[in-house]
Protein backbone atom coordinates (compact mmCIF):
# COMPACT_ATOMS: atom_id res chain seq x y z
CA UNK A 1 0.00 0.00 0.00
CA UNK A 2 3.04 2.03 0.65
CA UNK A 3 4.05 2.55 -3.07
CA UNK A 4 0.28 3.30 -4.35
CA UNK A 5 -0.72 5.49 -0.93
CA UNK A 6 3.05 7.85 -1.26
CA UNK A 7 1.16 10.78 0.12
CA UNK A 8 2.12 13.04 3.09
CA UNK A 9 -0.96 12.52 5.83
CA UNK A 10 -2.03 15.87 7.80
CA UNK A 11 -4.11 15.71 10.74
CA UNK A 12 -6.88 18.42 12.17
CA UNK A 13 -8.10 18.54 14.83
CA UNK A 14 -11.75 17.90 16.08
CA UNK A 15 -12.61 17.98 19.49
CA UNK A 16 -9.57 15.87 20.56
CA UNK A 17 -10.02 13.40 17.62
CA UNK A 18 -7.75 13.35 14.40
CA UNK A 19 -9.37 14.47 11.29
CA UNK A 20 -7.11 12.62 8.95
CA UNK A 21 -6.81 14.38 5.25
CA UNK A 22 -4.08 15.03 2.64
CA UNK A 23 -2.95 18.36 1.21
CA UNK A 24 -1.16 17.61 -2.41
CA UNK A 25 0.13 20.21 -4.35
CA UNK A 26 3.33 20.80 -6.58
CA UNK A 27 4.91 23.07 -6.45
CA UNK A 28 4.25 23.28 -2.97
CA UNK A 29 4.49 27.34 -3.63
CA UNK A 30 1.93 27.39 -6.68
CA UNK A 31 -0.27 29.96 -6.79
CA UNK A 32 -2.91 28.66 -7.66
CA UNK A 33 -5.20 28.49 -5.00
CA UNK A 34 -8.29 26.80 -6.54
CA UNK A 35 -8.64 23.36 -4.83
CA UNK A 36 -10.26 19.80 -5.47
CA UNK A 37 -11.71 18.43 -2.17
CA UNK A 38 -12.33 14.76 -2.76
CA UNK A 39 -14.95 13.18 -0.40
CA UNK A 40 -15.21 9.50 -0.12
CA UNK A 41 -18.72 7.37 0.72
CA UNK A 42 -18.57 4.28 2.65
CA UNK A 43 -16.15 1.82 2.63
CA UNK A 44 -13.84 3.59 1.25
CA UNK A 45 -11.03 6.45 2.36
CA UNK A 46 -8.92 8.40 0.16
CA UNK A 47 -7.03 6.04 -0.74
CA UNK A 48 -9.38 5.80 -3.63
CA UNK A 49 -8.78 9.06 -4.75
CA UNK A 50 -5.04 8.24 -5.27
CA UNK A 51 -4.75 8.28 -9.21
CA UNK A 52 -6.61 11.37 -9.11
CA UNK A 53 -4.49 12.78 -6.50
CA UNK A 54 -1.48 11.68 -8.77
CA UNK A 55 -2.49 13.35 -12.07
CA UNK A 56 -4.14 16.79 -10.72
CA UNK A 57 -2.07 17.84 -7.60
CA UNK A 58 0.28 19.34 -10.54
CA UNK A 59 -2.45 21.90 -11.35
CA UNK A 60 -4.30 22.39 -8.11
CA UNK A 61 -4.50 22.03 -4.09
CA UNK A 62 -5.97 18.43 -3.75
CA UNK A 63 -7.43 17.89 -0.47
CA UNK A 64 -8.45 14.47 -0.23
CA UNK A 65 -10.29 13.91 3.79
CA UNK A 66 -10.92 10.38 5.55
CA UNK A 67 -14.11 10.85 7.82
CA UNK A 68 -13.74 9.76 11.36
CA UNK A 69 -13.34 6.47 12.25
CA UNK A 70 -12.23 5.64 8.57
CA UNK A 71 -9.07 5.64 6.87
CA UNK A 72 -6.07 7.27 8.55
CA UNK A 73 -8.59 9.35 11.07
CA UNK A 74 -9.32 8.22 14.52
CA UNK A 75 -11.66 5.62 15.01
CA UNK A 76 -13.88 6.66 17.92
CA UNK A 77 -16.39 4.18 19.47
CA UNK A 78 -20.34 5.06 19.53
CA UNK A 79 -20.09 6.54 22.87
CA UNK A 80 -17.90 9.41 21.78
CA UNK A 81 -18.85 10.12 18.73
CA UNK A 82 -22.68 9.68 16.86
CA UNK A 83 -21.63 9.09 13.16
CA UNK A 84 -24.40 10.54 12.44
CA UNK A 85 -24.77 12.60 8.32
CA UNK A 86 -25.24 15.59 10.40
CA UNK A 87 -21.96 14.99 12.23
CA UNK A 88 -20.03 14.15 9.13
CA UNK A 89 -21.60 17.53 7.55
CA UNK A 90 -20.28 19.83 10.48
CA UNK A 91 -16.91 18.18 10.60
CA UNK A 92 -16.30 18.76 6.59
CA UNK A 93 -17.31 22.70 7.01
CA UNK A 94 -15.13 22.72 10.22
CA UNK A 95 -11.95 21.93 7.86
CA UNK A 96 -13.18 23.55 4.91
CA UNK A 97 -13.11 26.97 7.45
CA UNK A 98 -9.90 25.96 9.05
CA UNK A 99 -8.04 26.06 6.15
CA UNK A 100 -10.17 28.95 4.47
CA UNK A 101 -10.25 26.78 1.76
CA UNK A 102 -11.62 29.11 -1.01
CA UNK A 103 -12.72 28.51 -4.82
CA UNK A 104 -13.61 24.85 -4.07
CA UNK A 105 -14.58 21.90 -6.50
CA UNK A 106 -16.11 19.18 -4.81
CA UNK A 107 -14.97 16.01 -5.90
CA UNK A 108 -17.34 13.51 -3.97
CA UNK A 109 -18.74 9.51 -4.43
CA UNK A 110 -20.96 7.86 -2.56
CA UNK A 111 -22.02 9.33 0.78
CA UNK A 112 -19.51 12.15 0.15
CA UNK A 113 -22.45 13.43 -2.07
CA UNK A 114 -24.37 14.11 0.81
CA UNK A 115 -21.52 15.14 2.95
CA UNK A 116 -19.74 17.15 0.39
CA UNK A 117 -23.08 18.92 -0.73
CA UNK A 118 -24.14 19.31 2.59
CA UNK A 119 -20.88 21.21 3.48
CA UNK A 120 -21.90 23.27 0.59
CA UNK A 121 -25.04 24.23 1.15
CA UNK A 122 -23.66 26.02 4.44
CA UNK A 123 -20.54 27.31 3.15
CA UNK A 124 -21.48 28.23 -0.32
CA UNK A 125 -19.55 31.04 -0.97
CA UNK A 126 -16.40 28.52 -0.77
CA UNK A 127 -17.95 27.05 -3.90
CA UNK A 128 -17.16 27.20 -7.36
CA UNK A 129 -17.79 23.60 -8.78
CA UNK A 130 -19.21 20.00 -8.52
CA UNK A 131 -18.24 17.14 -9.70
CA UNK A 132 -20.42 13.67 -8.10
CA UNK A 133 -19.88 9.87 -9.00
CA UNK A 134 -22.30 7.50 -7.95
CA UNK A 135 -23.94 9.44 -5.37
CA UNK A 136 -27.29 10.58 -4.08
CA UNK A 137 -27.72 14.38 -1.74
CA UNK A 138 -31.10 13.68 -2.14
CA UNK A 139 -34.02 11.14 -0.71
CA UNK A 140 -32.95 7.63 -2.60
CA UNK A 141 -35.26 5.06 -4.09
CA UNK A 142 -35.66 1.40 -2.90
CA UNK A 143 -32.54 0.32 -0.95
CA UNK A 144 -30.51 -2.85 -2.77
CA UNK A 145 -31.55 -6.10 -1.02
CA UNK A 146 -27.69 -6.55 0.25
CA UNK A 147 -27.36 -3.38 1.68
CA UNK A 148 -30.60 -3.76 3.62
CA UNK A 149 -29.34 -7.05 5.06
CA UNK A 150 -26.50 -5.28 6.48
CA UNK A 151 -29.30 -3.28 8.40
CA UNK A 152 -30.74 -6.22 9.88
CA UNK A 153 -30.50 -5.88 14.36
CA UNK A 154 -27.80 -8.07 15.33
CA UNK A 155 -27.13 -9.97 11.96
CA UNK A 156 -25.75 -6.40 10.09
CA UNK A 157 -23.38 -5.85 12.92
CA UNK A 158 -21.67 -9.20 12.81
CA UNK A 159 -21.67 -8.78 8.74
CA UNK A 160 -20.17 -5.72 8.53
CA UNK A 161 -17.87 -5.68 11.84
CA UNK A 162 -17.28 -9.56 12.53
CA UNK A 163 -16.93 -10.76 9.10
CA UNK A 164 -16.06 -7.52 7.46
CA UNK A 165 -18.48 -8.38 4.68
CA UNK A 166 -18.71 -5.21 3.62
CA UNK A 167 -15.41 -3.54 3.02
CA UNK A 168 -14.53 -6.70 1.49
CA UNK A 169 -17.49 -7.32 -0.38
CA UNK A 170 -17.39 -4.53 -2.42
CA UNK A 171 -13.98 -4.95 -3.38
CA UNK A 172 -15.86 -7.67 -5.70
CA UNK A 173 -19.42 -6.37 -5.95
CA UNK A 174 -18.60 -2.50 -6.56
CA UNK A 175 -16.71 -3.09 -9.52
CA UNK A 176 -16.80 -4.45 -13.19
CA UNK A 177 -13.54 -5.75 -13.88
CA UNK A 178 -14.08 -9.86 -14.53
CA UNK A 179 -10.20 -10.60 -13.32
CA UNK A 180 -11.36 -9.06 -10.23
CA UNK A 181 -8.81 -5.39 -8.67
CA UNK A 182 -5.28 -6.48 -8.35
CA UNK A 183 -4.48 -7.94 -4.42
CA UNK A 184 -3.01 -4.26 -3.51
CA UNK A 185 -5.22 -2.29 -4.79
CA UNK A 186 -7.99 -5.07 -2.81
CA UNK A 187 -5.46 -4.57 0.06
CA UNK A 188 -5.47 -0.87 0.51
CA UNK A 189 -8.72 -0.25 0.11
CA UNK A 190 -9.67 -2.50 3.32
CA UNK A 191 -6.44 -2.02 5.06
CA UNK A 192 -7.86 0.62 7.84
CA UNK A 193 -10.74 -2.08 8.43
CA UNK A 194 -8.82 -4.42 10.17
CA UNK A 195 -10.98 -4.90 13.50
CA UNK A 196 -14.13 -4.89 14.92
CA UNK A 197 -13.55 -1.65 16.57
CA UNK A 198 -11.98 -0.08 12.98
CA UNK A 199 -15.09 -1.22 11.36
CA UNK A 200 -17.71 0.61 13.80
CA UNK A 201 -18.47 3.41 11.47
CA UNK A 202 -18.87 1.25 8.09
CA UNK A 203 -21.84 -0.38 9.99
CA UNK A 204 -23.12 3.16 11.18
CA UNK A 205 -22.59 4.49 7.56
CA UNK A 206 -25.30 1.54 6.42
CA UNK A 207 -27.53 2.11 9.63
CA UNK A 208 -27.47 5.87 8.98
CA UNK A 209 -29.35 5.72 5.70
CA UNK A 210 -32.67 7.22 6.17
CA UNK A 211 -35.48 4.96 4.97
CA UNK A 212 -38.24 6.26 6.07
CA UNK A 213 -39.27 10.27 8.20
CA UNK A 214 -38.72 8.80 10.73
CA UNK A 215 -35.29 8.11 10.51
CA UNK A 216 -33.48 11.50 11.84
CA UNK A 217 -31.44 11.62 9.46
CA UNK A 218 -34.31 11.98 6.82
CA UNK A 219 -34.73 15.19 7.75
CA UNK A 220 -30.49 16.26 7.40
CA UNK A 221 -31.05 15.08 3.45
CA UNK A 222 -34.25 16.43 2.65
CA UNK A 223 -32.76 19.84 3.58
CA UNK A 224 -29.24 19.17 1.48
CA UNK A 225 -32.68 18.44 -1.26
CA UNK A 226 -34.38 21.52 -1.03
CA UNK A 227 -31.04 23.37 -1.06
CA UNK A 228 -29.95 21.75 -4.12
CA UNK A 229 -31.29 24.16 -6.69
CA UNK A 230 -29.20 27.20 -5.20
CA UNK A 231 -26.01 25.66 -7.14
CA UNK A 232 -28.27 25.47 -10.60
CA UNK A 233 -25.93 28.23 -11.91
CA UNK A 234 -22.56 26.42 -10.75
CA UNK A 235 -20.73 24.10 -13.34
CA UNK A 236 -21.42 20.83 -12.14
CA UNK A 237 -20.24 17.43 -13.89
CA UNK A 238 -21.88 13.84 -13.12
CA UNK A 239 -19.80 11.04 -14.09
CA UNK A 240 -21.57 7.42 -13.79
CA UNK A 241 -20.59 3.73 -13.84
CA UNK A 242 -23.80 2.88 -15.12
CA UNK A 243 -23.64 -0.56 -14.03
CA UNK A 244 -23.28 0.42 -10.61
CA UNK A 245 -26.91 -1.40 -8.77
CA UNK A 246 -26.46 0.46 -5.56
CA UNK A 247 -27.00 4.12 -7.00
CA UNK A 248 -28.56 2.99 -10.73
CA UNK A 249 -28.59 5.34 -13.68
CA UNK A 250 -32.05 6.28 -11.72
CA UNK A 251 -29.82 8.57 -9.91
CA UNK A 252 -27.94 9.86 -12.11
CA UNK A 253 -31.29 11.21 -13.75
CA UNK A 254 -33.11 12.62 -10.55
CA UNK A 255 -29.48 14.11 -10.34
CA UNK A 256 -30.30 15.58 -14.02
CA UNK A 257 -33.43 17.08 -12.41
CA UNK A 258 -31.93 19.33 -10.41
CA UNK A 259 -29.49 19.98 -12.97
CA UNK A 260 -29.98 19.93 -16.39
CA UNK A 261 -27.15 21.57 -17.90
CA UNK A 262 -24.60 19.55 -16.21
CA UNK A 263 -21.81 18.07 -18.02
CA UNK A 264 -22.98 13.94 -18.32
CA UNK A 265 -20.14 11.31 -18.85
CA UNK A 266 -21.94 8.15 -18.99
CA UNK A 267 -19.37 5.15 -18.00
CA UNK A 268 -20.78 2.14 -19.94
CA UNK A 269 -18.73 -0.25 -18.68
CA UNK A 270 -17.81 0.89 -15.30
CA UNK A 271 -19.31 0.17 -11.44
CA UNK A 272 -19.89 1.68 -8.55
CA UNK A 273 -16.15 1.81 -7.92
CA UNK A 274 -15.51 4.28 -10.89
CA UNK A 275 -12.45 5.23 -10.28
CA UNK A 276 -11.15 1.70 -10.33
CA UNK A 277 -12.85 0.60 -12.95
CA UNK A 278 -11.90 3.43 -15.58
CA UNK A 279 -9.52 5.54 -13.90
CA UNK A 280 -8.62 7.03 -17.66
CA UNK A 281 -11.94 7.64 -18.32
CA UNK A 282 -12.61 9.24 -15.53
CA UNK A 283 -9.52 11.79 -15.42
CA UNK A 284 -10.23 12.01 -18.94
CA UNK A 285 -14.01 13.24 -18.09
CA UNK A 286 -12.45 15.56 -14.92
CA UNK A 287 -9.90 17.43 -16.91
CA UNK A 288 -12.54 18.23 -19.87
CA UNK A 289 -14.99 20.27 -17.17
CA UNK A 290 -11.98 21.56 -15.33
CA UNK A 291 -10.85 22.87 -18.32
CA UNK A 292 -14.36 23.57 -19.85
CA UNK A 293 -15.62 25.87 -16.85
Amino acid sequence: MTKLYAFESHFFDIDGFRYHYLDEQRPRNAVNREVLLMVHGNPTWSFYWRNLITVFRDRYRVIAVDHLGCGLSDMPDESRYPFTLERRINDLCRLIEGLDLQKVTLIAHDWGGAIGMGAAVRLPDRFDRFVLMNTAAFRGFQCPLRIRACRIPGLGRLLVQGFNVFAKGATRMAIAKRKGLPKEVRDGLTAPYNSWAHRTALYRFVTDIPLSPRHPTYQTLSDIEEALPKFRNKPVCLIWGMLDWCFTPDYLKRFLQFYPEADVYRLNDAHHYLVEDAPEEVINALDQFLKRH
